[in-house]
C-alpha cells in the first residue's frame, strides 16, 4: 500500500514514531506541519490490528479523533489509499448524514475515523456500539481539540473505553500528535496515555518551527486599507493558488460574495464551519484540485489539512497567538516544497506580534506595500451596499464579528480594540456608517466550556451615554465577575439624569417617597385573615350563615379545591352565555335554544323553515353552476389556441426541404414532428 501510493522513504517524525508504536508503546509526537504525522499513526495501527488477526467479527479495534470534518475526512482517504490490501473495514463518522444511517453500519467497522462530536453522540445513543475492545486509540491535532473546547468530550469519550496500559486487560495503546505543544496537552497526556514517549522533531528552543522552504513576510497596513491591499495582491497574482485567512465565518461570507461580484479573474471559494457538510467537501475537494484559485476561510481549515501546490498563504487578520500563525502558514511550503506567507497587520499589533515571534525564535520579514498596487474598493462596496441589501446586512455582520473577536483576544499587548478606526473600516465595507456593538465582559472560568458560568458585564460600545457606559465600565473593573445581579438595558435606562425630555410618565413609574413603598407592599403582600367561609351551597346573608370550618384548620388542598372552578360554582351560579341573531340583538343561549323547539314542534314555522333554506341553497347552486360553466369556457379556449399553435406547426413542415435518400422512415418523420412540437 504504501508502494502504490509512492511512499518510499519515511520522513523524521516517521521514522522516530513507528517503531516504539510498533512496540505499542505510547506516543506524545510533535512535528512541524507537513512532515507526515498522518502515517506516522497510521502504519503502525494498521500493522498492530493485522498482527492481531482482527475480523470483521472482533467488532471496533482502532479510532482516530480529529478536530475537523475535513481532516477527518482527509484522514480517512489517506488510510484507503494505504490500507487497500488490508481487509479491515474502516467508517467515517463526522456528522452533517443522518444518525441514523450511520447507525446500521457502526457495528460492522474496526476502523473509526470521527470528530469527537458526533462520536460521543454514538458513544451515549447508539445501542450495540461495542467501544471496551478498542486496541489503538489516536488523538489528531491534539491542541486543537483543546483550544475548541473538545477537553470535555474527550474525557467521555476516554471513560467509555476501558483503560489502557501495560497492566490492562486490553492494553490499549494511544497515540497523540500535534505540531505544536502547549500546557493543556500535559492534561490531555495524563488523562489518555500510560507512562508515553516524547518524541519532538523540531529544533531545540524553537517549539512549533515552521517548513524550511517557507517565505515569511508581513506588511503593515492599516484596518480600513486591508480590503483594498488583498484587492491589489490578488489581481497581480492572477496565476498563484492561494488561501487567505480571516477571523469569522460571517467576514469570510462578505469577502466572498463582494470579490465574486467584482469579477477578479480567478475563481473564487469560500469555506467556513457554518456550511453544510456536503457543500464543506464538495469546495475542499474542487480547491485540492485546482491549479490557480483562491480559497477565503476560517481557522477550519488552519490544521492538518494537505492542500496540494499551494503558493500563497495571505492572512487578513492577526492570529490569537503564533501556534495558529504556525498552522496557518503550514498549509503551504509542505513536505520539501516551496511556498510564501503573507501576515497583514494593523499599526497596533506590530510591536505586540513581533514580540511574540521573538520569543519563539521565528524571523518574519518586513515588506512594504506599493501604492500603485494597492486597489480602490471604497465606490464599488458603497454600490452593492446600496444596491443589494444583502451585501448591507453581511457587511454589517461581518465588522460586529470582527469587532467582537478582537474583544475577546486575550493577549491585549497585540489586540487593543479602542486603537482601530471604526468609523474608517466601516466606510472601507461600503456601510454608511459603523454599526453598534454590545460586547460582554466573561470571566475566565465562563469562556472554558463545562465552566462554571458567572454573571455578564454588559459594556455597550458606539451609543450616544457615553458617560453612563462610563461608569458602567468602571463598575465592572472594580467588582468584576462578583457582582450580585446582572445588569440591563431597563436599569440604565432608569439611571438616566435626562428624564424630563424623555417621558412625563417617568414620575408615575418610579418611588419617590416612602409612603409609596409603603402602599405598594399593602398591596402586593399576602395577608391571612381570619375569617370564617360560609357553607356550600348555603345563604351567605343574615344569621343563617354558618361557619363551614376556620381557616387554621384548612389544608392547603381544601383551600385549593376552594378556589378552583367546581367549588366557586357550589357557592355561586355559573356565567349565563349569551348569542347574538343577525340583527344584533342578545339573547341568552336557552332562550335562543327554547325558540328552536318551538320551531321545530310548529308545523307551519317548519315548513317555512324548509322552504326558506331550500331557495337559499338554489341560489347557491346556481352561483356554483355558472362559475364551473365559465372554467369550462376558459378550458376550451386554452385548448383552441393550443390547435392553432400545432396547425402552424404542420404548416411549417410542409416547407421543409425534401429528406435525403432513401425515402424517410416513419421514425424520421416522427423525430421531424417532435422537434417541432406537434406532438406534444
Amino acid at each position: 500500500g504504501l508502494k502504490s501510493s509512492h511512499f518510499i522513504t519515511p520522513t523524521p517524525i516517521q521514522a522516530l514514531a513507528i517503531p516504539p508504536s510498533l512496540a505499542r508503546r505510547d506516543v506524545l509526537g510533535s512535528a512541524s506541519t507537513g512532515s507526515g504525522k498522518t502515517l506516522a499513526f497510521l502504519v503502525p495501527m494498521l500493522e498492530r490490528l493485522y498482527l492481531l488477526k482482527w475480523g470483521p467479527l472482533d467488532g471496533l479495534g482502532a479510532v482516530v479523533i480529529s478536530p475537523t470534518r475535513e481532516l477527518a475526512v482527509q484522514t480517512f482517504n489517506q488510510l484507503r489509499d494505504v490500507g487497500k490490501y488490508h481487509n479491515f473495514s474502516a467508517g467515517l463518522v463526522i456528522g452533517g448524514k443522518p444518525l441514523k444511517e450511520e447507525r446500521d453500519r457502526l457495528s460492522r467497522m474496526n476502523i473509526l475515523i470521527a470528530t469527537p462530536g458526533r462520536l460521543l453522540q454514538h458513544l451515549d445513543s447508539t445501542v450495540g456500539f461495542e467501544s471496551a475492545g478498542v486496541k489503538v486509540l489516536i488523538l489528531d491535532e491534539a491542541d486543537r481539540l483543546l483550544d475548541l473546547g473538545f477537553l470535555p468530550a474527550l474525557r467521555a469519550i476516554v471513560s467509555h473505553f476501558s483503560p489502557g496500559g501495560p497492566n490492562a486487560q486490553n492494553d490499549r495503546q494511544t497515540l497523540l500528535f500535534s505540531a505544536t505543544q502547549s500546557q493543556d496537552l500535559a492534561a490531555l497526556a495524563k488523562l489518555s496515555l500510560h507512562e508515553p514517549l516524547y518524541i519532538n522533531c523540531n529544533k531545540p528552543g524553537e517549539e512549533g518551527v515552521v517548513p524550511a522552504g517557507l517565505e515569511q513576510y508581513y506588511a503593515v497596513v492599516g484596518l480600513e486599507k486591508k480590503l483594498d491591499v488583498l484587492w491589489g495582491f490578488v489581481k497581480s497574482h492572477l496565476k498563484m493558488k492561494g488561501v487567505v485567512f480571516v477571523t469569522s465565518g460571517k467576514q469570510v461570507r462578505f469577502i466572498f460574495e463582494t470579490f465574486r461580484r467584482l469579477h477578479p479573474g480567478l475563481p473564487v471559494l469560500h469555506l467556513h464551519g457554518k456550511q453544510k457538510q456536503a457543500t464543506r467537501l464538495t469546495i475542499f475537494q474542487r480547491f485540492s484540485s485546482s491549479k490557480s484559485a483562491l480559497l477565503i476561510c476560517t481557522d477550519v481549515a488552519a490544521r492538518g489539512l494537505d492542500f496540494p501546490s499551494v503558493d500563497w498563504v495571505v492572512q487578513l487578520d492577526c492570529p490569537e497567538d503564533v501556534d495558529t500563525y504556525i498552522h496557518r502558514v503550514g498549509r503551504t511550503a509542505r513536505y520539501q516544497s516551496q511556498g510564501k506567507a503573507l501576515l497583514f497587520l494593523c499599526p497596533s499589533e506590530e510591536e505586540g506580534m513581533l514580540q511574540r515571534w521573538k520569543d519563539k525564535g521565528l524571523e518574519v520579514k518586513k515588506i512594504k506595500i506599493k501604492q500603485s498596487k494597492v486597489g480602490s474598493l471604497h465606490q464599488q462596496m458603497q454600490n452593492f451596499a446600496f444596491k443589494e441589501p444583502e451585501i448591507k446586512y453581511l457587511g454589517q455582520r461581518a465588522f460586529i464579528s470582527y469587532m467582537r473577536s478582537v474583544h475577546l483576544q486575550k493577549d491585549k499587548t497585540i489586540f487593543k480594540l479602542s486603537e482601530l478606526p471604526a468609523e474608517e473600516f466601516a466606510a472601507s465595507m461600503g456601510l454608511p456608517g459603523a454599526p453598534q456593538i454590545k460586547l460582554f465582559e466573561t470571566s475566565k472560568a465562563n469562556k472554558s466550556r463545562g465552566g462554571v458560568k458567572q454573571p455578564e458585564v454588559e459594556v455597550d460600545v458606539a451609543s450616544e451615554e457615553d458617560e453612563d457606559h462610563e461608569n458602567v465600565a468602571a463598575q465592572s473593573k472594580v467588582s468584576g465577575p462578583s457582582l450580585k445581579s446582572v445588569r440591563t438595558k431597563y436599569d440604565r435606562m432608569f439611571e438616566r439624569k435626562n428624564q424630563s425630555i424623555l417621558t412625563p410618565h417617568y414620575n408615575s413609574l418610579i418611588r419617590h417617597s416612602s409612603s409609596a413603598s409603603e402602599s405598594e407592599e399593602e398591596v402586593f403582600t399576602l395577608t391571612r385573615r381570619d375569617h370564617d367561609l360560609p357553607e356550600f351551597g348555603g345563604s351567605t346573608s343574615g344569621k343563617s350563615r354558618k361557619p363551614l370550618i376556620s381557616s387554621e384548620d384548612l389544608s392547603k388542598r381544601k383551600l385549593k379545591a376552594g378556589g378552583s372552578k367546581k367549588g366557586l360554582l357550589k357557592i355561586r351560579s355559573g356565567p349565563d352565555k349569551v348569542i347574538f341573531d343577525e340583527s344584533g340583538h342578545p339573547t341568552t343561549f336557552y332562550e335562543a335554544g327554547k325558540e328552536a323547539e318551538d320551531i321545530a314542534r310548529d308545523s307551519k314555522l317548519r315548513e317555512k323553515y324548509l322552504d326558506e333554506e331550500k331557495e337559499r341553497m338554489r341560489k347557491a347552486h346556481e352561483i356554483d353552476r355558472e362559475v364551473a360553466r365559465d372554467k369550462k369556457r376558459e378550458r376550451k379556449r386554452k385548448r383552441k389556441e393550443k390547435e392553432k399553435e400545432v396547425s402552424k406547426g404542420f404548416f411549417f413542415l410542409s416547407y421543409l426541404p425534401p429528406p435525403p435518400q432513401p425515402p424517410p422512415s416513419p421514425l424520421f418523420i416522427q423525430k421531424w414532428a417532435f422537434q417541432f412540437k406537434v406532438f406534444p
